[in-house]
Formats: structure tokens, C-alpha cells, sequence
């Protein structure tokens, strides 16, 4: 039965969501960490503060997202690349300005997400 329900959310998914390759500019965050702060009128993780704690949660497997400078928000995939294995390829880049590269899903609820499969820093 999870198998059935797995696939009708995948299809559910694909149906309601547009996809497509892109590159995005912003700075990786840890997401739980960064709407948290949002709602404070807080970004200290966009300042590039609180370096270590955004490397632990994200070393931790928490979801690592990408805000962008007009504020979209992009949630790395966990499938992707670059997520993978606790976002061991992202740790060290947290709280910098990068460019992702990858296919973007554009949710029709407004959620945005990236399987990133490339990642290069922003002098």
C-alpha cells in the first residue's frame, strides 16, 4: 500500500508541478534555521553568521535550501548530488553566496525546489 501511495504522489506531483534546467544564485541556508528567522525579521545566516550552526544541522541532515536576493527560496533535493550523504558536499559552502546548477521544480503551490548536480562559489 505505501508503494501505491508513493507512485500517486509522484504522479500527483509531476502533474501539478513545471520543471526545468537552470542555474541559481543565492545563499545555501539551512531552511528550518531560515524561516525561523524570517519570522523574526532576522537573517543572520544571510549576513554569513551562524556558520557553524547552519554546517551542523545541515551535517545533521536537515533540509538546505538556496535564497536567492529577490527571496525566492529554493529547497535542495535530498535526492540530488549534492545532498546526498547528509549534504556532505554542501556543509562546507553554508551561509555563502553559490551558483546551483540543476533541475528546478516549480511546485504549483509556490514551493520551489532544486536537484542540484553542480555547485560553484560566487567571488
Amino acid at each position: 500500500m505505501r508503494h501505491v501511495s508513493a507512485v500517486v504522489l509522484g504522479l500527483l506531483l509531476v502533474s501539478t508541478a513545471s520543471t526545468f534546467a537552470a542555474e541559481v544564485t543565492g545563499v545555501l541556508v539551512d531552511e528550518a534555521c531560515y524561516i525561523k528567522e524570517k519570522a523574526a525579521g532576522t537573517n543572520s545566516q544571510l549576513k554569513g553568521e551562524d556558520v557553524a550552526c547552519a554546517q551542523s544541522c545541515a551535517k545533521s541532515g536537515n533540509s538546505v535550501a538556496l535564497v536567492t536576493e529577490k527571496g525566492d527560496v529554493y529547497q535542495v533535493m535530498a535526492m540530488g548530488a549534492l545532498a546526498g550523504e547528509k549534504n556532505a558536499k554542501l556543509v562546507p559552502h553554508m551561509t555563502h553566496k553559490v551558483v546551483l546548477t540543476g533541475d528546478v521544480v516549480d511546485g504549483k503551490d509556490g514551493k520551489k525546489m532544486i536537484h542540484a548536480t553542480a555547485l560553484k562559489m560566487v567571488k
